[in-house]
């Protein structure tokens, strides 16, 4: 009953949508894929924004559409909230009023979060009384997204909410993103084509092509996952949740992966934090030997797990490492390493990675 189940087929001229997806009603679930592959097409048809024919849906064991028996639940009446690529403010409303007009949509009882709270959240607590003609793009996203949250929606939906923004402000907003993550028990279904905001931000990951379902899953399954490579390019790498275990001298910040130490440069989180940790498969190099006097300060015992060589034309393949804890470490190497090297599944060796191209 704690999920969310997804059945939809939709055909337009020249394109078709068809999916069966079940996802969990919980953490933030990322459609990934790239533009015109149906991302935001399923994510109006949760809302209940696209005509459908036929279809299914189920949120926590509520039916919002189902066929027989039939049933749809209009849009207004679903509980859900939905930030879009815009933030939609009310321009003739000060900031207050537009956070009030989404407050005062829901009976009093049904509210679960006060404004003060969701302003402390995202931080605008000094933006309430100005006017929306004289707010950053970043700014108003976050007043969107807090506007969002105070409907105390079951479901929050967010339809690529940076991609009109540079990279300073998307910079600014991710970490209020995260903190919604981890301070609220709202669900959330995320679209983007941003390999960054899908490394940084997704529990779950749905991919998508061409209007179908490459794979649905565990974010850190699948994004150290060769054979899904392709469709994040040079950003292909993988994601780790740790620990910060402390701030040490020369800027470094010691991470904790499950008995696995990692350093990253600079102040990156609080004692005992969580923090997701993002390795891109180019920045793991492999060595036969433990290495000495080197400037890597990461450098990790691992085993081989899988060579995949659908890149060996190219020179490239990629390699699935093992760590100790049995978490997977991807490796992009060059062709000729491989075989110089003499790699191959089961080996014992050890991976560099550079602490400074960590994020």
């Amino acid at each position: 009953m704690n999920d969310i189940h997804a059945q939809f087929s939709i055909d337009y001229p020249g394109f078709s949508l068809a999916l069966d997806l079940k996802l969990p009603a919980s953490g933030i679930t990322v459609l990934f894929g790239p533009s015109g592959s149906g991302k935001t097409t399923c994510l109006r048809a949760i809302a209940g924004l696209q005509t459908l024919k036929s279809g299914y849906l189920s949120v926590a064991g509520e039916i919002w559409q189902s066929a027989e028996p039939p049933v749809f639940v209009p849009t207004h009446q679903r509980d859900i909230g939905y930030v879009f690529q815009e933030a939609g403010l009310f321009p003739h409303m000060s900031v207050k009023k537009n956070l009030e007009y989404g407050y005062r949509r829901i009976a009093p009882e049904k509210r679960k979060i006060s404004v003060q709270d969701i302003c402390q959240l995202v931080g605008i607590e000094h933006l309430l009384e100005r006017s929306v003609h004289l707010l950053s793009g970043g700014e108003k996203q976050r007043i969107a997204i807090a506007r969002a949250l105070l409907t105390c929606p079951t479901l929050l939906l967010m339809d690529e909410p940076l991609s009109a923004l540079d990279v300073r402000l998307k910079a600014e907003i991710l970490p209020y993103l995260e903190k919604i993550h981890t301070e609220l028990s709202i669900p959330v279904i995320y679209v983007t084509h941003s390999v960054k905001e899908l490394a940084r931000l997704a529990d779950h990951v749905v991919l998508f092509n061409q209007g179908r379902v490459v794979a649905s899953g565990n974010a850190q399954e699948i994004m150290s996952d060769p054979k899904y490579a392709e469709m994040f390019g040079d950003e292909v790498g993988s994601i780790f949740d740790t620990s910060v275990v402390g701030h040490h001298p020369h800027h470094l910040t010691e991470l904790d992966m499950d008995g696995v130490t990692i350093w990253v440069p600079g102040h990156a989180g609080s004692d005992s934090q969580t923090y997701r940790c993002r390795i891109l498969a180019s920045d793991v190099s492999i060595t036969l030997h433990e290495p000495s006097h080197t400037t890597m300060l990461n450098r990790l015992p691992v085993v081989i797990d899988v060579i995949d060589k659908h890149q060996a034309n190219e020179g490239q393949v990629m390699v699935v490492l093992l760590l100790e804890n049995g978490a997977r470490l991807l490796a992009r190497i060059t062709l000729k390493s491989c075989i110089d090297l003499n790699l191959h599944p089961g080996m014992h060796v050890w991976a560099q990675i550079k602490s400074v191209a960590l994020s």
